[in-house]
């Protein structure tokens, strides 16, 4: 069976900005055909990562390759890339068919081969109706819409998308990425998305990668990332998390607040101090004589479908839960849990030492 090489491969790249290290030895290979997304918060280097992509930026060390051949100095606009910006960046001069248009006009096609290529673009997105506006009568979401449409028209190979949807608010949002998902996988091209929103990048993506200060802190499916954060930065950064110390007695079984628990990780050392996640909507409130954990309600707001309750337990520390009962405050309520609910985290783990110790541990 035939090996494809990725679509786009980094390989220890590094970039930095005077004295500032933006990237440091970056390596991600994307293949063809999925919706991948950088999520980190700002300054972490996502964007940076797609101005690489898109020939703004050029990296000071490592390979960039594309399809295999090395594009390190391929200018810009020789890339069959093509990026929707956060502020959309269209023609205000133009109409939408125009702006749509640009490209393919630029490439010299035929005036009925770049009226069926806007036509099919807007149709695409839904503004097929909408040829003959301006830009200045049209709303933040069907301009973005356009902006979506012009890059697409270009017949790029990759899509790169900076924080496009970050000024919409937050019903239309929801509507755009589900809109972004289904072109996707109409098209069947390669999308490189980057955000800041946890939850923007679970419900959209096929792989993502976590950043934070230059480096790819973890990379998976959503479920990977949300179910089995490999450090303090992500179990934090990825929805909502209880974290608190612990020591791995031995495999499968956890010291944490006074008691062992059984839980479903191993390969660490004897006696090793880790960090212990459970989320919040794995919590139970329960009676405290079937509670794991005994704690005192301090705080609890409703959340529509859930109650988000704050408590304490005996130690002092918090703990976030999300129940579909109310709560009431100052009363001591026990917390249970399953062991597969348990994560263990060593400290500062890198994913490479991750995944290095996994393996020592199914030798």
């Amino acid at each position: 069976m035939e090996n494809k090489e990725p679509i786009i491969e980094f390989q220890q790249v590094d970039l930095s900005f005077g004295s500032t290290k933006v990237l440091n030895k970056i390596d991600l290979a994307l293949d063809a055909g999925k919706f991948y997304t950088l999520l980190g918060p700002s300054g972490s280097g996502k964007s940076t990562i797609l101005k690489l992509i898109s020939g703004q930026l050029q990296a000071d060390s490592g390979e960039i390759l594309f399809e295999g051949q090395r594009i390190n100095h391929l200018p810009a606009e020789k890339r069959r890339v093509n990026t929707v910006f956060q502020n959309y960046a269209l023609f205000p001069n133009m109409n939408v068919f125009d702006n749509v248009a640009f490209g393919p006009k630029l490439k010299g096609l035929g005036k009925d081969e770049i009226r069926h290529k806007v036509e099919t673009m807007l149709s695409l997105v839904k503004l097929a109706d909408f040829s003959d506006r301006e830009i200045n009568e049209l709303s933040g979401g069907q301009q973005q819409r356009v902006a979506i449409a012009r890059a697409l028209a270009n017949d790029p190979e990759v899509l790169l998308l900076d924080e496009p949807l970050s000024a919409l608010d937050y019903k239309l949002r929801k509507d755009m990425q589900q809109e972004l998902r289904t072109i996707q996988k109409r098209l069947g091209i390669t999308f490189v998305f980057v955000t800041h929103d946890q939850e923007e990048a679970l419900a959209m993506s096929d792989w993502i990668f976590v950043m934070n200060d230059g480096v790819i802190q973890q990379n998976g499916t959503p479920e990977d990332i949300y179910d089995e954060p490999i450090n303090h930065f992500v179990a934090d950064f990825i929805g909502e998390s209880n974290i608190v110390k612990g020591i791995m007695k031995s495999d499968y079984l956890v010291h944490f607040v006074g008691k062992d628990f059984i839980n479903v990780d191993a390969g660490m050392r004897p006696e090793e101090r880790v960090e212990v996640v459970i989320r919040p909507e794995d919590l139970d409130l329960t009676t405290i004589e079937n509670g794991k954990l005994v704690v005192t309600i301090e705080d609890q707001s409703f959340r529509g479908d859930f109650y988000e309750i704050t408590a304490q337990d005996d130690d002092g520390n918090q703990w976030q839960i999300q129940a579909t009962n109310s709560a009431t405050i100052g009363e001591r309520v026990g917390l249970t849990f399953d062991p597969e609910d348990i994560h263990i985290m060593r400290f500062n783990e890198s994913e490479n030492d991750f995944d290095a110790r996994l393996e020592r541990y199914e030798e």
